[in-house]
Order: structure tokens, then C-alpha cells, then sequence
């Protein structure tokens, strides 16, 4: 899903990272909302949440934007259409402004399941791919839109397509682009099976393509300890040749980085250890890192463990020694009241404290996050994918999802859950949807390219 004022001729403009952090308090967060596969026959949309303390209508829903057709699963791309939503012209309520039809983009590039969006200094639009029609993922690559959102072509040079696509960032003083490799959607949407990582229908790679040129020059395999890399982030600062990204499987944070000789490396750079369970689908849990995002400054880098139930803030100020300067539960699997218990190595059993906020139960786990511009507010949903919410959290299926608000220490560190703001998508007028994605009207730290 992109957003005109999100394009780089139209945004906010501003010149540097650390700049962008002294912009207006965001007042305004957009947000996916999923209906597909919950058993409500609606369309998905796309909500408005004010997020201003002082406005009478602060932690609510004050808008939704439904889009034309049922079964989109937005964000992770049920349909493989992409909306172009205006927001500039009315920022509380925005509108419909374009639809690219998959029939399109199959027609002239042979793309499907369209998932990252990111600007261009061209003003073009690149859009990752992750399959074809039929969910395979082997003629994955990455869709151009020109600024008027007409299919242009793939970005690629031709045999230059990655084997998995999921995300990307590109870091044009370095010449270099690099994407990560989810799966072939055949596999990922029916629901996770281990058996599918075994038969290599998962990915374990980057690939670091030249910039803008198109052309793959490195693959790096980064093994058991790298399975299924999501989300990647290059720090912000655009003279920097390093950046991380989540492996979710095996739950570590990986660190890429530029060589004396040009080429590009990788190290484990933060690992979140599998939990000893009882009364699970495995003995061992891992925390299925889902998202991550670096504060605008590079001082700190947040991620969540969507299975475990929390979210932990890094001090990246030495780049290749992360410390741990916050960590809150928020769900997760092993909370109390759950028949799943976690075993400490002594043998004793133990289950996470989980607060309520405004009286209700936290559902699920943290899955996406997206941090204020100034670093010192953190927004959490906990919706992953409606068939993998099934498969490990039917309940927040059933009850929705929901926006939490953490207040960030962005000085020393620290986390702790805002009591004051809990939008509950169980509410919902057409019954409980799943909240995934958050953006702002004009630009955040999980889309913005500094060049």
C-alpha cells in the first residue's frame, strides 16, 4: 500500500535523519485492518487512529477507508492488488486515489503477491514481489511504478531475479540494495510448516544487488543461524555501510556490513534463544523475530519476539556490540493464564506477567511496531498473517487485534506500556479485524530513504 505524500517528490523533505527527528509530534497513524480469514465477509481497510493526547477523540478509530473488494489480506498481499491511498488531500479521512490490478502487473512483468513499497529519488515507486500467480516463488522480483502509479516493468536486469523475495533497503551512496527472502507464497499461505523449511520452500539469504542498476552481485547465505530473514534496515544515516536484519526461524538479529575489499558480510549479531516449553506444538519455542526498526538517530534498534511476547530496545551506539537497555511483555504464548508453560534450565516452570491495559487482556503477541520520529513512542500491533494468527493465536482471531502505545526512555533506555491508549480493533463495527501495518501521513523511520 503506498501513499502519494510517502513519495519522495511530495513528502516532507527532510534533509537528514537527525532533522526528520525534530518534525511535528505525529498526531495521525494509519493502519491496516484484515478481515480476510476471520470469517467476516468484509472488505479489508485501511483505519485512522488519532494519536493526539489532546484531541477528545486521542486512541480511537475516527476513519475507515474499506477498499472495493473482499479477501485483499492488505499488507501481505491476499489479492495482489495495490491501492494507492491519498493523504494528502484530506489527512483524517483519506481516499482511494488508484488501483493497480494484478492482471496488470501479471500482464507486464509476470509479478505477484506485491509486498514492500519504497520511493525513489526518480519519483518511481519499487514494489518486492514475492512469487508469481501461481505462488511460486522462483520469477519473484521487484515491481516499477512510475510517479503516476502505471506498471512500468521489473526493476531488475533479467536473470538477475533472487531465488525468495520478501524486503529490501537500498543505501545509494554505497551503490547497493539489498532484499531478504521470506518464502513462496504457496507455502507461507497455507499456514507455517516446518516441514516446508525442510523441503526448501523458505529462504536463508541476502542478496545485494548493484544501485540502482538492477544486477545481483552477491548472494550470502546465512545458514541455520539466518532462517527466514525479514525485515532490513541499513542504518539511517546514508554514508553508513552497515545495517541489520530479523531472521525470524532462528531468531537472531543479524548484522551485514561492507568489506575492505567492496563485498558485503554478515555476522549474528543478537540471538534470542529457543525457550523449553510444555503443552506446545514443539518442546522448544523460538521468538519468531517479526519486525524491527533503528531509531532516526542510530541509537537504538527495537525488534519483537511475536511467539515469546516481547519487545526489546538495543543500544547500536558501538554498531557491533548491541546492549540490551529495555525489554516488556506485552503476550506471547507462555503468559500466565495460558495452558503453555515455559522450563527454566533448574527444571522449574515459569510463565511471563502481562499487564491489562484499560481492563483488557493482551491478545497475541507484539508483531509490528513503528516508533515516533522523535524516538519516545513506540506503537505495537500484534496481527502477523491471518492464517498464522489462526494457527498460533486463534484467540485474537476471534476477540481482534489491537494498538498498544509504549513510552521509550530515548535517553538511557527503557519500555513501559502507556495506560493511556488502547485502540481495541475487537470493537470494530463490522465485527473484530486484525490490525498489522502502521504508517504515517508523512513518513517514518520504516520507509524513508535518506540519500
Amino acid at each position: 500500500m503506498a501513499s502519494q505524500k510517502g513519495c519522495c517528490k511530495t513528502g516532507p523533505g527532510y534533509a537528514t535523519p537527525l532533522e526528520a527527528m525534530s518534525g511535528p509530534t505525529e498526531t495521525l497513524i494509519y493502519v491496516t485492518a484484515v478481515y480476510t480469514g476471520t470469517g467476516v465477509q468484509k472488505p479489508d481497510y485501511l483505519a485512522t487512529v488519532d494519536v493526539d493526547p489532546s484531541s477528545p477523540t486521542y486512541s480511537k478509530v475516527i476513519h475507515r477507508l474499506p477498499v472495493p473488494y473482499v479477501g485483499d489480506e492488505l499488507h501481505h498481499t491476499g489479492s495482489g492488488r495495490i491501492y494507492v491511498v491519498d493523504t494528502k488531500t484530506n489527512p483524517r479521512a483519506p481516499s482511494l486515489h488508484k488501483v493497480v490490478e494484478p492482471s496488470e502487473i501479471i500482464e507486464k512483468t509476470g509479478l505477484a503477491y506485491p509486498h514492500t513499497s519504497h520511493c525513489l529519488a526518480s519519483g518511481d515507486v519499487m514494489v518486492s514481489c514475492l512469487g508469481d500467480k501461481d505462488g511460486n516463488a522462483k520469477d519473484n522480483g521487484f515491481l516499477l511504478l512510475d510517479s503516476d502509479f502505471n506498471v512500468k516493468g521489473r526493476w531488475e536486469k533479467p536473470g538477475h531475479s533472487p531465488t525468495f523475495g520478501y524486503d529490501y533497503w537500498y543505501q545509494p551512496r554505497h551503490s547497493t540494495m539489498i532484499s531478504t527472502s521470506w518464502g513462496a507464497p504457496a507455502a507461507f499461505t497455507t499456514g507455517f510448516n516446518l516441514q516446508h523449511v525442510a523441503d526448501g520452500l523458505y529462504g536463508r539469504h541476502l542478496y545485494v544487488y548493484n544501485w540502482p542498476g538492477g544486477e545481483l552481485r552477491q548472494t550470502l547465505d546465512l545458514g541455520d543461524s539466518g532462517l527466514l530473514p525479514l525485515e532490513i534496515r541499513f542504518l539511517h544515516d546514508p554514508s553508513k555501510d552497515t545495517g541489520f536484519v530479523g531472521s525470524a526461524l532462528s531468531s537472531n538479529m543479524i548484522r551485514f556490513f561492507k568489506t575492505k575489499d567492496g563485498s558485503w558480510s554478515h555476522e549474528v549479531s543478537i540471538q534470542v534463544k529457543p525457550i523449553k516449553v510444555q503443552n506446545w506444538i514443539l518442546p522448544e519455542m523460538p521468538g519468531l523475530i517479526t519486525d524491527f526498526l533503528i531509531s532516526l538517530d542510530d541509537r537504538f534498534l527495537y525488534f519483537v519476539n511475536w511467539l515469546h511476547g516481547d519487545i526489546r530496545q538495543y543500544n547500536i551506539e558501538d554498531v557491533k556490540n548491541p546492549v540490551l537497555t529495555g525489554q516488556l511483555w506485552v503476550g506471547g504464548l507462555f503468559q500466565k493464564g495460558s495452558p503453555v508453560v515455559a522450563v527454566g534450565e533448574d527444571g522449574q516452570t515459569w510463565q511471563t506477567d502481562v499487564p491489562e491495559v484499560q481492563g483488557k487482556k493482551l491478545r497475541g503477541g507484539p508483531q509490528m511496531i513503528q516508533l515516533s520520529l522523535d524516538g519516545k513512542r513506540l506503537y505495537v500491533t500484534n496481527s502477523l498473517f491471518s492464517v498464522w494468527d489462526k494457527q498460533f493465536y486463534p484467540e485474537m482471531v476471534e476477540k481482534g487485534a489491537h494498538i498498544l502505545q509504549i513510552d521509550v526512555d530515548s535517553e538511557k533506555g527503557g519500555l513501559k506500556v502507556n495506560p493511556n491508549f488502547f485502540v481495541d480493533f475487537g470493537a470494530e463495527p463490522d465485527g473484530p479485524s486484525l490490525a498489522h501495518e502502521m504508517r504515517y501521513p508523512g513518513g517514518d523511520c520504516t520507509s524513508d530513504i535518506w540519500i
